[in-house]
């Protein structure tokens, strides 16, 4: 083959290849996040670990025979926690931050530092018609899940925050603290009220399974719920996927946020075997979340904490017996970083070390596309 034929040949093979290549670019196909402009958005489910540091996930991996369903997460970040003024946050400022995006004062409920009110993840995506859903093993009043759906000044104002969830749109929502609903000081019984304006309120979860309503609350305790090691039913298993058969037979979009409240109290009371129960019940309920994405195809899974509490430190253990003993630095929160797993649409954004407020925002674009 003479120059020019070996010149000619050679532009042919770069004209062929340059048009193969932006075929292959055009294609659409299973398990690629190429997303078509006419899809709609993905499912979120957003799980809180509360006081959910690396510790606690280590723990709870190590006594689970040294495995834990967040190993089937597909991306890792890591989150700076503190809150607008200190470095050590507690659950309100934390909780708000990565609800609505924006630091505040520890204790504070869905207000920024200049007093002003913000709008929730869960409020953004209900004004983009997504069903909404609240799950918590502590009362639905506490700290973490308020900040989805209530303003206010002090976490304490439990009776306020019971009421702005009254008026509130969310469709389901599952918690302890029934008496700041119908055991008030202004003697209002907001059930029966809520009852009036198309809610069912139930109290056990044979109810919560049977009925069809597309508002609905249980209440699992009238007060803070125990412990799981003591007793606690149903177990965050349960609630999740009777949530999730719920909101995969509505015909749209849905968010779901659940709290594993009380690895956070196990950490304040310095009890390695309570942080254990708890994550393991969470684990379970990460679990049931993962199944659901990969049959669906069109869910994003976000799994993070609020902040370390106790300051957990593993010393030592036996990985034959899957045994760990573990030293705490505070009763208190901690100021490191937490971790943050995602997995399916849109899970690839979650990657990096970012300010909690950041959470905020990546989930709007997942929302958006």
């Amino acid at each position: 083959m003479n120059i020019l034929n070996k010149f000619n040949f050679f532009l042919i093979v770069l004209f062929l290849s340059s048009i193969l290549n932006i075929h292959s670019q055009e294609q659409k196909y299973p398990g690629s996040f190429t997303i078509e402009k006419n899809e709609r958005p993905p499912n979120i489910i957003f799980m809180i670990g509360d006081g959910m540091g690396l510790s606690q996930i280590t723990a709870g991996t190590i006594s689970n025979k040294n495995t834990s369903s967040l190993e089937e997460m597909q991306y890792i970040g890591l989150q700076k926690t503190h809150s607008f003024n200190q470095l050590v946050t507690d659950s309100a400022a934390s909780g708000t931050a990565m609800a609505c995006g924006e630091k505040t004062y520890n204790g504070v409920v869905g207000i920024n530092s200049k007093n002003k009110q913000l709008e929730s993840i869960l409020e953004y995506c209900k004004s983009k018609n997504f069903t909404t859903a609240l799950i918590a093993t502590s009362s639905i009043v506490h700290a973490t899940p308020a900040s989805f759906y209530a303003n206010v000044n002090s976490r304490r104002q439990y009776e306020d925050i019971a009421l702005q969830l009254r008026y509130h749109s969310v469709d389901y929502f599952i918690g302890g603290g029934r008496k700041h609903f119908n055991r008030r000081e202004d003697k209002r019984d907001l059930i029966a009220e809520m009852e009036t304006e198309g809610y069912k309120i139930v109290n056990n979860i044979d109810n919560y399974d049977g009925y069809k309503n597309k508002k609905l609350g249980f209440f699992t305790y009238a007060d803070e719920p125990p412990p799981i090691n003591t007793g606690r039913k149903p177990s965050l298993e349960v609630l999740v996927n009777s949530t999730l058969d719920k909101l995969k037979s509505d015909d749209k979009p849905f968010f779901l946020m659940v709290e594993a409240s009380q690895i956070d109290w196990g950490g304040h009371a310095n009890d390695l075997p309570y942080i254990i129960s708890e994550f393991k019940d969470f684990n379970k309920a990460i679990s049931n979340a993962l199944d659901f994405a990969k049959l669906n195809g069109n869910t994003l899974i976000v799994v993070t904490a609020d902040h370390e509490t106790g300051g957990l430190a593993i010393k030592k253990g036996n990985l034959k017996k899957n045994s760990v003993i573990g030293d705490f630095t505070t009763i208190g929160h901690s100021g490191t970083m937490v971790p943050v797993f995602s997995y399916g649409s849109k899970s690839e954004i979650f990657t990096g070390i970012y300010e909690n407020t950041a959470i905020f925002n990546k989930l709007k674009i997942a929302v958006n596309k």
